[in-house]
């Protein structure tokens, strides 16, 4: 009779994350893994597989939780800049609390291995059209609904704030200084007042 895994998946995958995050995808050792995650080495193999498989998992379980959270918000906040605003100001405080900000930092882990992984490639790729159209079909309405002028080019619009939006991740990976996150988020932000 097979045991019960003994360990929440879903908190092994954030500790992954975590892990990821703070030693990058090649600095990461399966002892730093097996340390980190408090699960044996044979668990992890029979519920994740290889280091690389973890790693695929805990980047696309990140990016899927973070991504449907801002399409759902998106689409069901009335005003489409105070969503907008919403979503930047989380991510700021995201960066800001030092537990989240080590889960944050597999993204930069993960975009450095895009040109090296297809696979990797191609969630990100399918993560960008997904937001980008989602950050589009809000400002439509936004224009819709008088929040901004019908004068802007709002596919670029769109694509400038996914772009931003990961930014801010690279930002915070740099410095450590709230001050930095905050006064980009604010300049990101002030496009949104241009005519």
């Amino acid at each position: 009779m097979a045991r019960n895994k003994e360990f929440d998946t879903n908190l092994v995958l954030h500790k992954a994350m975590e892990v990821f995050g703070h030693y990058g995808y090649e600095g990461t050792s399966m002892q730093l893994l097996l340390e980190g995650l408090g699960i044996a080495r044979q668990s992890l193999y029979d519920t994740y597989g290889t280091k690389r498989d973890l790693f695929l998992k805990a980047v696309n379980h990140y990016v899927n939780e973070k991504s449907s959270a801002v399409v759902a918000y998106l689409a069901e906040t009335a005003s489409v800049k105070k969503a907008i605003t919403d979503i930047f100001e989380v991510i700021g405080e995201t960066l800001r609390d030092e537990q989240h900000r080590k889960e944050c930092f597999i993204l930069y882990s993960a975009i450095d291995q895009v040109p090296h992984d297809p696979e990797i490639a191609v969630l990100f790729n399918e993560d960008k059209k997904r937001l980008e159209q989602a950050l589009y079909d809000a400002l439509v309405r936004g224009v819709q609904q008088g929040e901004f002028s019908a004068n802007r080019d709002l596919q670029a619009l769109a694509r400038y704030l996914y772009h931003a939006r990961y930014g801010l991740t690279q930002a915070a990976k740099l410095s450590d200084d709230p001050l930095v996150i905050e006064q980009i988020t604010k300049i990101t932000l002030s496009v949104l007042d241009q005519e």
